[in-house]
């Protein structure tokens, strides 16, 4: 398509839409929210419908900006399938400041309750508590964004600090922020009960391992390797710590004496051997430098020395879905410049996910949204998507 030429999109384009009949009963719930501003009742775009054109946006690569989704509002086969109307380009652009992108929380909840765990190690089978890995990720933004302040005036960013379920491999939760916002803070303030938290070194701050125990959540984390110590014991090493690359397991205090306040008893060290990354230092990318080993810090005094070493390993598993999450999902388009715009588009990328996971009975994969992509754009035949599919759960 040449620069600067507006596609116009066509009935033939945009096909195949039963896969978002199973949301509506879902979205119903939004329908009304943001009428009670409407006293004129001539509110023509509600929150459910302005939901199912973003999935939309999400899913049909055709679809590239707000004015591409007022454009498919005016097709029969999408008014039909979706339960929208036509709608206009004002309107879109008020649904951001109209609707809460909050509400969309529960509705992640259900979605992800009704998703069952992937195949995994048995060893993560039983910890008593969900496994779930916690990172950000940046989102360049426009320097007009005043809000999102990141380097400077010219480089603005919004940060996604994302929950991500790892034996379910789907993200359960985000909270946007400028793109300085402090993880830290955002995890303490977003801690729920039951879980195991599997943290970076980003995270490494004595008073929210804290937080995480009064909240009623385990945790392991990595520490900054001059993590100050104090050991209270040295555990015996198994074939099967050894195997894993441990290479010491001791309980200790963490911080000076005056740190004790913030960590109120002592936790758990794992030193696990790892590939170092002697060139960090040199490019000025990717943090510091690291060592021949890493210091995993847990409360789990329970689990053996080399499940600990798996649970951490298995953090990656966010890392990696953010890659989808911006490259495929459309998400390094902002559609809004607001924050509440940015965080209503970020809460249908997860739902999207989910849809994902419960379509195909596996984590989303960029194979399977090219799938529904070609799907939803009439190239595939249904019988060839439940085709790939089946071959999916096969693997499985």
């Amino acid at each position: 398509m040449m620069s600067g030429t507006r596609h116009e999109i066509e009935e033939h384009e945009i096909q195949s839409l039963k896969l978002f009949k199973s949301l509506s009963p879902l979205l119903e719930r939004l329908h009304e929210v943001g009428c009670g501003r409407d006293r004129a009742g001539n509110r023509r775009l509600h929150m459910d419908q302005y939901m199912m054109l973003i999935l939309l946006y999400m899913f049909n690569p055709i679809c590239v900006s707000l004015r591409s989704l007022q454009q498919a509002s005016e097709l029969r086969n999408v008014q039909k399938a979706l339960g929208v109307p036509r709608t206009s380009l004002g309107s879109l652009s008020e649904a951001t400041q109209v609707f809460d992108g909050t509400l969309l929380i529960e509705i992640i909840k259900d979605l992800a309750g009704q998703l069952k765990p992937l195949p995994h190690d048995a060893r993560l089978g039983d910890l008593g508590a969900i496994l779930t890995a916690v990172d950000g990720t940046l989102l360049p933004a426009l320097p007009k964004m005043v809000w999102a302040l990141w380097k400077d005036e010219e480089h603005r960013g919004v940060k996604a600090h994302v929950q991500f379920e790892i034996l379910k491999g789907v993200p359960v939760s985000a909270v946007i922020t400028e793109g300085n916002g402090n993880e830290k803070t955002v995890l303490a303030e977003n801690l729920q009960p039951g879980r195991l938290y599997v943290i970076d070194r980003g995270y490494a701050m004595y008073k929210l391992f804290q937080d995480i125990l009064t909240a009623g959540s385990s945790f392991v984390g990595r520490l900054r390797d001059n993590a100050v110590y104090r050991v209270v014991r040295e555990n015996a090493l198994t074939p099967a710590d050894r195997a894993a690359g441990v290479v010491r397991d001791a309980v200790v205090w963490l911080g000076s004496e005056g740190k004790h306040e913030d960590l109120k008893r002592p936790v758990r060290i794992v030193e696990v051997k790892c590939e170092p990354h002697r060139k960090r230092a040199h490019t000025g990318r990717g943090g510091p430098e690291q060592g021949e080993t890493l210091l995993i810090a847990t409360d789990r005094l329970d689990l053996s020395a080399d499940v600990i070493a798996l649970i951490f390993q298995n953090r990656w598993a966010v890392e990696i879905f953010f890659r989808f999450f911006k490259h495929v999902l459309g998400c390094r388009h902002l559609l809004s410049h607001k924050k509440n715009g940015i965080e209503l588009q970020t809460y249908a990328a997860i739902i999207a996910c989910l849809l994902i996971a419960l379509w195909t009975g596996r984590k989303p994969t960029l194979r399977t949204y090219e799938m529904i992509c070609l799907y939803l754009t009439g190239w595939a035949t249904e019988k060839e998507l439940l085709a790939h599919i089946a071959k999916l759960q096969k693997q499985g």
